[in-house]
């Protein structure tokens, strides 16, 4: 068998020494463009997981490069000119040039052929296997780029990537504020001589700066400035430097004929989450073991690899690109107090949690804790007991109950839908304001019209199954809701007057009902939601172009008949080409907020009938962090949260503020138990 490997980094190496110790008999040539000890990075970051996984493949590999670790268990995170220290996140680093020569030498050892120096063009004829491991700018793959399904985007900051004599003992972030806006860096050891730093910038800070009109000398002379004090006066050092864009590769299918893509030819993960070379080398493993488990069957064992590896990249992928995210839009939290801050960026990509962390760092958590419940307990509750006031009403925790869970220890309890007429219902069986009482308290009252989505069957017989014989349908157009809905009337002025009265009515029956918070409904293509976005709102009138405009004038009706907390339930994005993004959805929030609103309830979608939703566990928590962070309100947030940990680490990081717990009814009573009493400590924490 002849495997020709395009690329000499650590992907196709590490590929080459698995195949031929499984069977010296393979045939492998590696070409690399490159000469041998060209490399254009500095430090490699390792996991303890991935160490695992070198160890078992190749255990000789493994003992040298762990042999010239540099290894340290704490992240540093400096933000306001203070340092906040976390411990018990292992992690061990090489540098990328002594990993190459390490990967080269057991190559060679091994009876691999390896050519430097060599451009290839189209991929080699005539092998049984072809591997791209040629990164992100992959002749492999670009051969057969539509048969790939090759997306290419770029994503996060503009970063150049550095070195510098500072020799650091922990991963550090370092935040610094500036005229021009917020800089970051990722620093970390890698030897005992060097440290890798990255520093990073959205664009319009990079532009501000003057940065994109610099050499390279000028911008490493810049960042030695802009952060000479966390330099130590030592120097930042260059290897091609360049300001750069990551870019987010990602490919539909893996493999095409006898061709198959390995490491950045196939994928990458953003460098804030340090996972490109360890997705690489387990990439390599997992095509090693497919072979051999299908007895070098190329074509069954390409589709074996494909399968195994593709759920665990993307996954990867997603927190990466949240991660990216983060640092994008991390001058938005620069409001936080440093505690929060540092937890919010160790929390950021939804790999770790404050249960997790507990387990890691048990006193970064306590303090957290006690700095969130405000008291100096020697052991104080964690931040789903934390109490919260919005208005004139104090809760006692942050945990928030459907209808149809037990109620018992809930910090609030949602109402569901509750039409303010009998045309508004969804269903003949929906409550309406003259007949729903609070069966618990506090209460949210969701006050809310179903316009195109009403008069349809049960949602147990299906979702907008229409009925029969059904009332007449209003909305902000004449659009059906799905393929089989009614028509509905587009309202005009008096019937937009009549529908204003009736949530004022309603808002000053609810008073009297003794509601707690009192919830208007713009989310999921209901009436008022049906203004919002321009797939549902095709006016051409004044409510058309101003598409907040009505949804507006009834939220000031309601908040000069109703003087407690006012919450609005928003769909911050349609998830529907065409629709309301994220950026619209923040700046409808801005506007809430201005108008009286204390609290956004975070959902998404449903705002037609054939939107592209993203469900998954927490799919709503990034929604409710920028709408908190942006338009500085607080926020409501569910989305399949199934543990007090989701609540924990989404209150505690400032993601949100209350949570809606997705528990089985006997479960609920147990996990909201009261917490344990605090003990007074004559010391507050540091």
């Amino acid at each position: 068998m002849t495997v020709s490997i395009v690329g000499g980094g650590p992907a196709g190496l590490y590929l080459a020494i698995l195949l031929k110790k499984a069977d010296r008999a393979i045939d492998v040539h590696v070409r690399e463009r490159n000469s041998p000890d060209a490399t254009f990075g500095w430090g490699v970051v390792f996991s303890e997981e991935t160490l695992g996984a070198l160890r078992d493949a190749d255990h000789e590999t493994y003992l040298e490069i762990a042999d010239t670790f540099a290894r340290w268990d704490r992240v540093d995170i400096r933000f306001r000119g203070r340092v906040l220290r976390s411990r018990g996140h292992s992690f061990s680093a090489i540098a990328r040039k002594r990993l190459l020569e390490i990967l080269q030498r057991r190559c060679f050892s091994l009876g691999v052929d390896l050519a430097f120096g060599l451009e290839v063009d189209d991929p080699p004829d005539g092998a049984d296997l072809v591997v791209g491991a040629d990164g992100v700018n992959s002749v492999v793959r670009r051969v057969h780029e539509r048969e790939f399904g090759t997306s290419v985007e770029a994503e996060g900051c503009k970063y150049v990537w550095f070195g510098t004599d500072l020799v650091l003992d922990a991963f550090t972030f370092i935040f610094r504020e500036t005229e021009h806006g917020f800089f970051q860096v990722h620093a970390y050891p890698f030897d005992e001589h060097t440290s890798t730093f990255i520093v990073e910038c959205p664009e319009p800070t990079w532009r501000r700066a003057g940065l994109h009109e610099l050499t390279e000398e000028e911008s490493l002379a810049f960042c030695e400035k802009l952060f000479a004090r966390d330099l130590e006066g030592r120097e930042l050092l260059s290897n091609r430097s360049l300001w750069l864009d990551f870019l987010k590769v990602a490919n539909a299918v893996w493999h095409h004929g006898r061709s198959v893509l390995l490491g950045d030819a196939a994928h990458t993960a953003h460098f804030s989450i340090g996972s490109g070379t360890k997705l690489a080398m387990e990439d390599a493993i997992a095509l090693r073991d497919a072979l051999v488990r299908r007895s070098w069957d190329v074509e069954a064992a390409l589709v074996d690899y494909e399968m195994e590896r593709q759920p665990v990249v993307e996954r990867t992928q997603q927190a990466a690109s949240e991660s990216a995210a983060y640092f994008a839009r991390v001058a938005g939290y620069r409001e936080l107090e440093p505690i929060q801050f540092a937890f919010n960026l160790l929390t950021r990509s939804g790999r770790i949690s404050h249960a997790s962390l507990t387990v890691r760092d048990p006193a970064f958590t306590r303090a957290l804790d006690a700095w969130f419940t405000g008291t100096a307990a020697v052991v104080a509750p964690p931040p789903v007991f934390a109490p919260l006031s919005l208005r004139n009403l104090k809760l006692q925790n942050r945990a928030v109950v459907r209808p149809d869970t037990s109620p018992a220890g809930a910090g609030l309890v949602l109402s569901g839908f509750v039409a303010v007429s009998l045309e508004g219902r969804i269903t003949p069986g929906t409550p309406t304001i003259h007949n729903w009482t609070p069966a618990a308290h506090p209460v949210v009252l969701q006050l809310s019209h179903a316009g195109r989505r009403g008069a349809c069957r049960p949602r147990s017989v299906g979702v907008d199954v229409p009925l029969r014989d059904g009332w007449e349908l209003v909305s902000a157009s004449p659009l059906p809701y799905g393929p089989f809905s009614v028509v509905p009337r587009e309202l005009d002025e008096d019937g937009m007057a009549a529908l204003r009265e009736d949530f004022v009515a309603a808002a000053t029956h609810a008073a009297e009902l003794d509601v707690d918070v009192l919830e208007l409904d713009y989310a999921h293509g209901y009436l008022l939601a049906s203004f919002l976005s321009p797939l549902s709102n095709h006016r051409t009138d004044a409510y058309g172009d101003d598409r907040l405009r009505f949804p507006l004038e009834v939220l000031d009706g309601v908040r000069r008949a109703w003087d407690g907390v006012l919450a609005v339930r928003l769909s911050v994005t349609d998830w529907a080409r065409g629709g309301m993004s994220v950026n619209d959805g923040v700046a409808i929030a801005r506007a809430l907020v201005e108008h009286g609103c204390d609290l956004v309830h975070t959902v998404a979608g449903q705002t037609i009938a054939e939107d592209r939703p993203e469900y998954r566990r927490g799919f709503l928590t990034a929604l409710s962090d920028r709408v908190r962070a942006e338009a500085r309100v607080p926020t409501l947030v569910g989305g399949h949260l199934t543990t007090l940990d989701d609540v924990n680490t989404i209150v505690g990081a400032g993601r949100g503020d209350l949570c809606i717990l997705d528990l089985p009814p006997s479960d609920l009573e147990s996990e909201l138990a009261p917490a344990p009493k605090l003990v007074e400590s004559a010391v507050a924490p540091s």
